[in-house]
């Protein structure tokens, strides 16, 4: 086994064995024609959300909602809490969880607002998400993950811990422990 002398060997380790990890993780991603971008942005969404049947704060109890399902395909005015199962409520400007601006959502993601509107599109033409109005501000949209944006997220992420299950096999018990505890204590 090679000696690590400093930070930067430790780095460019660490560096390359993400990048193995996340070629797996990308090929993944493959069959549901989705990028990584696209998870990354489904996967924010869908962040802190309630458990199925936690009561949303701000929304109706399950026994007032609206009986009928209402459209939310693309294009479609709206996506009410109905069809919607989400994620945390990033921007603080709705009283419900599961929402969050577009630009919010750039900044979780760390890309360009122009490439988060592409990213959103792509993943609303899916299904997988919905746009609704902002009622404290009625020039911004929200940006909220549909059931059955909420339905893949829960497959992939299965099947994701599958695959980091399998890549890390290679170590024993005792050092995935002390990789586990070792990462654990790095700044995130």
């Amino acid at each position: 086994m090679a000696s690590i002398d400093d930070a930067t060997d430790l780095g460019e380790l660490f560096h390359a064995a993400f990048r193995g990890l996340r070629r797996t993780w990308s090929q993944q991603l493959a069959p549901w024609e989705l990028t990584p971008h696209q998870w990354r942005a489904l996967m924010t969404l869908q962040r802190n959300r309630p458990a199925p049947g936690e009561p949303v704060p701000g929304e109706p109890a399950p026994a007032q909602q609206e009986r009928a399902q209402p459209d939310v395909s693309p294009g479609s005015a709206s996506c009410n809490a109905a069809n919607r199962n989400a994620a945390n409520c990033n921007s603080g400007a709705s009283g419900a969880v599961g929402v969050t601006r577009l630009k919010d959502l750039a900044e979780r993601l760390r890309i360009a607002p122009r490439s988060a509107t592409e990213v959103v599109d792509q993943l609303e033409a899916k299904g997988l998400l919905c746009r609704e109005p902002d009622p404290t501000d009625r020039r911004a949209k929200l940006i909220v993950a549909t059931d059955a944006g909420a339905e893949l997220y829960n497959s992939i992420r299965a099947e994701r811990r599958d695959k980091s299950t399998e890549y890390f096999a290679t170590l024993n018990a005792h050092d995935r422990a002390e990789l586990a505890r070792i990462l654990g204590q790095l700044p995130h």
